[in-house]
């Protein structure tokens, strides 16, 4: 199935073929890149029954650099670093504030749990995988907006990404 695209110009409609402009077949352009659609964020007790928190409207990073430990010596003639530990910050989800999804979501907080964020419809774009807590907290409101909360999660172990296991 080929995509078609219009163009339109002040005088004309120009129709495109995508794969012929860029010089790839469909299947190879279904390939670049995946949509976050389908992203859900999970907690279990033990790791094994799963439940999902509530719907999310964002995630954050999955990781971060590793701090860089100095090892300049006085032969040296530009700085050397190794990689140290690394860094994790807190992992803020945005959601939209309903009241009931709220109490939910606070009713889970403060305690030791396992995240899983699957990404695409049944993990199929990978899973990670993490322990930690969370807090909960209501967002800023403004003219013409919507109500959100956020889910701080502080990690507690490093963040796993492979495959949907269970």
């Amino acid at each position: 199935m080929a995509l078609i695209f219009m163009h339109r110009t002040p005088t004309r409609e120009v129709f495109a073929d995508r794969s012929k402009l860029c010089g790839r077949k469909e299947e190879e352009m279904a390939e670049k890149a995946v949509s976050t659609i389908n992203t859900i964020l999970e907690i279990s007790e033990d790791g094994k029954a799963w439940e999902k928190l509530c719907p999310i409207k964002n995630y954050p990073k999955l990781g971060g650099a590793p701090n860089q430990l100095e090892t300049t010596d006085l032969e040296d003639e530009s700085q050397t670093f190794i990689n140290g530990v690394q860094s994790m910050d807190s992992m803020e989800f945005k959601a939209n504030y309903l009241l009931e999804a709220y109490k939910t979501v606070l009713a889970k907080s403060g305690i030791p749990l396992h995240y899983r964020l699957s990404m695409g419809k049944d993990g199929k774009d990978g899973v990670a995988t993490w322990e930690g807590e969370h807090a909960v907290y209501v967002n800023e409101g403004e003219v013409n907006g919507v109500r959100e909360m956020t889910i701080n999660v502080s990690p507690s172990t490093k963040i796993s990404i492979g495959d949907k296991t269970a």
